[in-house]
This record gives structure tokens, sequence and C-alpha cells, in this order.
């Protein structure tokens, strides 16, 4: 559109028009056509074309039609930027004094600026169109004369007042959560009543429950969920054995992690005469129990997943069905769902069977017992392990082979006290214990998946739920190769083998500084994965078929795929479910699974956070995890907390951002500090109302 500009003016030097007339000579008639025409006028000023042509045009900002979007505001609320819907626009930018009564997630309507300064297009909010929260949780405060809230949510940038009639028996100090929001001038605060007192602020059950609020989960099961959950049994009756296989004498085993309380898969293996692996695994059958027109499947449905916070779980299923009646406990008879699998050394799939079963597990090991095993080669069940540890790594390795990418994000474990308090964090070590239950895992998902391709190709084709993930976006592959070239790495979008790609530049950045970063920053460039009907594969796996069918305790996708898939190994023909109201359900899910990923992320940032409290003075390695324009953000190698250095406490110089390379450079002395780089800091303020640690550079 550019060059359509400039060849206008080129053909008429003289005229002075408005951008309104402009637009109709063009042939423009979008909305989001005439702001850019804008833009670019704004831009040819700036270069001064106009100018050469011997004459300034004017510009009349008179939009036709109206630019809405949602509102993000950054931590802090300084400033931020609205997302266009339906829009080729780039984000406007929103200045502190022209966010007026918005808050962070809003859905808005915009007016553009005559001038723009910088590179966005900037603007200012005209009307709250739809309000993302009706309901705030914060923790109530006192002054002499009036109550407010400050919000736990960073992105709120501003306080809530309350008056004391609408205090509803809160004290100073309480977790509450408020609701009935007004907000009438950007002059005043917003303004709420107290709707439910959550506990004092800084008690496990409160925070916990607040969380829980803040990311509309649901916390507390509804008494007829209860109720129905009570009433089942966990004696299986004999008639029901006797329609599946019955492995109740097979040494069937579960691995988990030390603090599992539910486990809902369990494996076997047999090595054959013939040299070749009968590899069973079975998983929790929770669709025997729950009917589709029940309480339960209603609650989980709505609920989607179960979230971990830290050291407190939010199940998907009451807990009478998730860690009592489904649980695979060891030397207790289970029903189960298996997928048996006879594999090569090698790990080609030779055959494979899906089957209703039940089991009787014989041992409940955690990774660090299966570990220690590998390492001593000895101990219990030592024949089954080292069976399943050399498989697994032969799996791993084949699926590496045809492009599957492996991301390493550090994970951290806590060590909590009675009463929830982190007395310890450590970096969480992913050794072959885990490696070996995940490449069984994976295994099952794919055979499943496999297995209703196979079949819809017989008949027509069966609403499934596949757990697919795109391949990326070009754009974010060439920004991803710009940024990893500031480290000195290469990436290149254009060779065709993205996979391979990531596969060698991880190896590359293995135990770096920069290992977690570009780790980080490659996910983000990649397309979210998540629950569809339509299968278009699974990018990150390399795998062409993959589903979810090993954890329905906790993923309510799992439940689904376990019904439809025994409906047509009943033989029945009819769907049980038909595409639209699956697609339904797939939406619910994948939107309530990145809610609770938000969620955990939240609870571990807050027991850092609670951890450290106490180290005010303290030392610390660190890691540059991000490079703003008002500073760095540094996250701590030791407990994995992320805490800011601010621009304005770096004293010893001037330093300016640059965007490009990711990194402050001073002008005097010329010191650089860029993403990865290694750094020594001080922690000397913690923030728990506003989530935020404050940092200072020693090196």
């Amino acid at each position: 559109m550019k060059n359509l500009v400039k060849s206008y003016f080129r053909k008429h030097p003289s005229l002075k028009i408005k951008a309104k007339e402009l637009s109709k000579s063009l042939g423009i008639s979008q909305p989001h056509e005439y702001a850019q025409l804008k833009s670019i006028l704004h831009k040819l000023e700036n270069e001064s074309f106009l100018e050469k042509r011997g004459k300034r045009y004017s510009l009349v900002i008179e939009l036709e039609g109206r630019l809405i979007g949602t509102l993000d505001i950054v931590s802090g609320g300084d400033f931020g930027f609205v997302t266009l819907e339906n829009s080729q626009l780039k984000d406007i930018y929103i200045s502190e004094k022209n966010l007026g009564t918005a808050f962070h997630g809003d859905k808005v309507e915009v007016s553009l600026f005559a001038k723009q300064r910088g590179k966005n297009l900037e603007g200012q909010i005209v009307e709250i169109l739809e309000r993302r929260k009706t309901e705030v949780t914060g923790v109530l405060k006192k002054t002499k004369s009036f109550y407010f809230v400050v919000p736990d949510d960073q992105s709120l940038h501003r306080d809530i007042y309350v008056s004391r009639d609408s205090l509803n028996g809160a004290n100073n100090g309480d977790k509450v959560v408020i609701g009935d929001l007004e907000w009438k001038s950007s002059l005043l605060n917003p303004e709420g009543v107290v709707k439910e007192i959550l506990g004092k602020a800084g008690s496990y059950d409160a925070e916990i429950a607040a969380l829980a609020k803040e990311f509309k989960l649901r916390y507390q099961f509804p008494s007829e969920v209860l109720k129905e959950a009570q009433d089942i049994s966990k004696l299986i009756p004999e008639d029901e054995i006797k329609k599946r296989v019955d492995l109740r004498d097979d040494p069937v085993i579960t691995i988990d992690p030390e603090t599992a309380k539910d486990y809902d898969d369990a494996v076997s293996i047999i090595k054959n005469e013939d040299g070749n692996y009968e590899v069973g695994i079975h998983i929790a059958d929770v669709s025997h129990y729950i009917d589709n027109n029940s309480e339960i499947y209603r609650e989980a449905s709505l609920r989607a997943t179960s979230v971990y916070f830290v050291g407190k779980v939010i199940p998907m299923l009451p807990e009478k069905l998730s860690n009592d009646v489904c649980s695979l406990v060891p030397n207790e008879d289970r029903l189960t769902f298996s997928v048996f699998v006879t594999l090569t050394p090698r790990g080609k799939l030779l055959d494979y069977k899906i089957a209703k079963s039940v089991i009787n597990s014989k041992r409940r090991f955690t990774y660090e017992e299966v570990q220690q095993i590998i390492e001593d080669g000895k101990g219990e069940f030592f024949e089954q392990i080292y069976h399943f540890n050399k498989l697994a790594n032969t799996l791993k390795r084949k699926r590496e082979t045809a492009g599957s990418i492996n991301f390493s994000s550090p994970e951290y474990e806590f060590e909590l006290d009675k009463k929830g308090k982190p007395v310890n964090i450590k970096k969480r070590v992913q050794d072959e214990s885990h490696s070996l239950i995940e490449e069984f895992m994976l295994l099952a998902n794919k055979v499943v998946a496999q297995h209703i391709q196979k079949i819809s190709e017989n008949k027509k084709r069966i609403p499934f739920v596949y757990r697919i993930h795109d391949v990326p976006d070009i754009t974010k592959l060439y920004e991803f190769a710009g940024f990893v070239r500031s480290f000195g790495y290469t990436f290149e979008p254009d060779t065709g083998k993205i996979s391979k790609q990531f596969q060698y530049l991880f190896n590359q950045v293995k135990d770096t500084g920069e290992e977690s970063i570009v780790n980080e920053v490659a996910i983000r460039s990649m397309a979210k994965a998540e629950y569809s009907t339509d299968n278009i594969g699974h990018f990150g796996l390399a795998f062409s078929n993959y589903t979810h069918f090993t954890s329905p305790i906790r993923r309510f996708p799992d439940l689904l795929v376990h019904k439809v898939l025994f409906h047509h190994l009943s033989g029945k023909n009819e769907y049980l479910y038909d595409k639209v109201e699956l697609e339904g359900l797939c939406e619910h899910s994948s939107e309530q699974e990145r809610n609770a990923v938000s969620a955990e992320r939240q609870s571990v940032k807050i027991k850092q956070m609670e951890y450290m409290k106490d180290k005010i003075g303290f030392i610390f390695q660190g890691v540059i995890s991000g490079v703003t324009n008002y500073g760095m953000f540094i996250q701590i190698m030791e407990t994995g907390a992320e805490g800011l250095v601010r621009l304005r406490d770096m004293d010893d110089d001037y330093y300016v951002f640059d965007e490009k390379g990711f990194s402050l450079y001073g002008e005097v002395t010329k010191k650089v500090f860029r993403l990865g780089d290694r750094v020594e800091v001080k922690l000397i303020r913690i923030n728990e109302e506003k989530r935020g640690i404050d940092l200072s550079l020693l090196n």
C-alpha cells in the first residue's frame, strides 16, 4: 500500500487532500485498511517524502468504523497494548494516562492519535466494551479513614476502594474476593464489595483458594457430586471380571513421583523366547464408573483437568475416585484399560491389542527407587526394570531420529513443612526412570490414535479427540533465528528440517548459561499443543497420529478417548459424540489446560518468594532471563525464582536498551548485559502483595 500512496502523490504533487478523501480515491473501504493508510501517511511525513513534493498534506484522523481489541497491561501498569480483532494492524500502544478505566484483559474500543511516537501506533481507550474480570482477589488493607484491596493480579494496576458498608465482616489483612466492581473515573480508584473471605492473607489455604478464584478454577465440589462419588463401590463384581483380560497374577508395577496420590498408569513386560517384548500399558478405567449423564461427568467436563499447585492439588475428580476407587494402588484389584504391544529389541511395533482388563499391582515404585535399581543393577523387579529401561532408550532414540523434539525447561520441587511453608527448593532431576515411563505412555497414546485412524479408513470418519501440535509459524521462526544468532548460534528456517535444527541447537546449548532461555523462547515460537477433532499430527513429537489416553484421572480428554474407544471396540456403529459436541469439549479442555498451567506457574512463583523472604541481603548466582527498557530480569539458579534489577538502580553508567540485541549496554563503560549472561545479584526486597522480587547487581 505504501508504494500505491507514493505513486498517487507523484501524480498529484500539488494536491492537498484529507486522508478520508484519499481512501476513497484509492478504493479503500475497510476500517483496518483506512487505519493502515493513516499510519503510512504519518511515516511518509516523518521520511519528509511529502515535503519533498513541495507540499505538506493535511492529515485528518476521522476513523470510519471501530477499532476493537483486548487490552494487555504490562506489569506495574505503566502502559499497555491493545491487540485488535480482525485487523492486520500491529498492537496499539496505550500510555498510562490514556488507559482510562480499563483493566488488563478488558475488551475495549480504541481511537488512534494523529502523531505517532516510536514505531508503534498509539491511541487511547474510549470505551470499555466487556470486563474480563467480574471478581478480583486481594488483601484487604486499612488506613486511618478507609479500606482498600491490593489485587493479587499485578496487571490490575489500581487498588480497589471498599466502603465500610461493603466489608461484609472482612478485617484488615484478610484475603478476600471483591465483586460488583465499578470504575467511573480514572481520577478515582475502582470500587467494590467484599463477596467472600478466604482467610488470613499468607495462610496456605487462603492463598490456594485465592489462586483458584483468580484463575476461575472450580475449587469445591458440589454436594451432589460428592454424594454420587461416595455411593460408588470399589468392590468389583465377578461378572465384570469375566468380561475382561485377567492380569491379576501378572507382575504389574507402577512408577510415580514420591508425592503422587493418584496412580493412573501401570506397566508390565515379558521378554519372549524369540527375543521380542510383550509390553502392557494399563490405565485406570475411570470411564467404567462415570456415566455421561452423571453429575461427576458434568463437573469433570467443566474442570477438564486437575491443577497441581505446590503442595496442593485441585483434582478433576472427587478424592473417592481419584485416590481410592480408580487409583492403581498396590495389592488391590483395579479395573484398567490396557494397550498390549509386541516390540522388537529395536523398537519396531509388530502387533498390538487394546482391551479392558483387571490388574493387581505388585509394587508401587517411586522414580528415585527405580533410578537406584538401574544404577545398582539389582533390586526388586530388576529384570523387568532392566528390560523397560533398555527398550525405553531405544524408543527414545527412534523417536528423535524421526524428528521428535525434546524441550528442556528446568523444573523445581519444594519441600514444605506441616503449615505449607517451603523449607527447601531444589531443581528436579530428569533421569532415566522418568524417561522410562514417558516413552511407554507416548507409545500407548500413539497406538490408540492409530487404531482409531485405522477404523476410520474402513468407515465414515469417527469423531475423536486428538492431541495436535501445528507446525511453527515461519515469521516466529525467523524471529527465533535472530534471537539465537545474538548468542552465536545458527538456525535456518528455510532449510525445511526444522525439528532437526531444534535438536542440534538444544544439544549445543546444553549446560550453558543460555540453555533455559533458548528453550523457553523456542517453546514460545511454537504453536501451542491442543485438543481437536481434526487430526493434523503432532509436530513436536513427530507423530502423525497422537492422542491422550493415559491419564483419565486428571485429564478430561483422556476420559473422552476411553469412552469413544470402548464404544467402537464394542462393535457399535453409531457415534457416541457428534463432531460439533466433541469439538466444543476439545476447545474447552484446551482453554482450561492453558489456564491451569498459568495458575500452576503462579503457585510456584508465590512459593519461591515465600522461601526467599527471609533471605534479604543474601547473594545469589543468576542468569539474565529478560531484558527490557526498565531493567533486567534475573533467574536465580538455586531456586528458579525470577527477580528484577531496575535500570534506575544501575547507577555506574547510563545504560541503553538494545531491543534487537536483547541487551543493555553502558554508554561510558561499554559494559554489555545480554540474555543468558551469568551474573551475581543480591536480594534487596520482596513485595509479596505485588508478587515482585527486587535485586541489585554485584558485577
